[in-house]
């Protein structure tokens, strides 16, 4: 009888390379717990930095106390003021800005801009004269406006004579004098809260 045939010898199939994986208990598609702890703990000291660089060099949260600024900006409403605004621009006339309070730094005060220095600044029952030239005011409603009046004041070099815009409550430069200007240190910008006055400061 002859013999079977041998069946012909058919190359091997290559081998793949495989690496073996690496140890892990996290079920597969999932970091480690303590990554994931890891990673949130960097997002939020990230979040923590940003944070209080926005807030000591760029801008400051504060909380408007009393009437002096109605209609515009109201008892206990909440706004960012730009801390570094007048680092790269000048203070004008209309700007409301917030500052110490010359007869006691403890406290911070926010009113409107109506003098710069060298302004000649009056105001004859109520109406605000700068350098010979009625202002006009359309921030302040005639329910606001009051009749005191005040003898012409030259605003002295580097300081600012400011105004509510509440006038008839309003502690302004008209009972503390001008303000200097190193006492001033940011510019109303945004209001956040109430939701419903969000919105830029005009």
């Amino acid at each position: 009888m002859d013999p079977t045939p041998a069946s012909p010898q058919l190359p091997a199939p290559p081998q793949e390379h495989l690496l073996p994986a690496p140890h892990s208990s996290a079920p597969k598609g999932q970091a480690p717990s303590h990554h994931l702890w890891v990673r949130w703990l960097r997002d939020v000291l990230i979040s923590i930095l940003v944070s209080l660089f926005i807030i000591i060099y760029l801008y400051q949260p504060v909380r408007v106390e009393g009437t002096s600024m109605l209609p515009g900006l109201q008892d206990n409403e909440r706004l960012f003021i730009n801390k570094v605004a007048y680092r790269f621009g000048p203070i004008e006339h209309g700007d409301i800005v917030v500052f110490l309070y010359p007869r006691d730094e403890s406290k911070s005060y926010i009113k409107r801009v109506i003098g710069l220095p060298g302004d000649l600044v009056r105001i004859d029952h109520g109406r605000v004269y700068v350098n010979g030239e009625q202002l006009a005011e359309p921030y302040v409603p005639v329910r606001y406006r009051d009749e005191r009046s005040m003898a012409p004041l030259t605003v002295p070099p580097d300081c600012y004579f400011v105004l509510g815009d509440h006038r008839d409550v309003a502690s302004d430069s008209r009972d503390f004098g001008p303000v200097p200007r190193k006492l001033i240190y940011g510019k109303a910008a945004f209001v956040y809260w109430p939701a419903s006055k969000l919105g830029v400061v005009r």
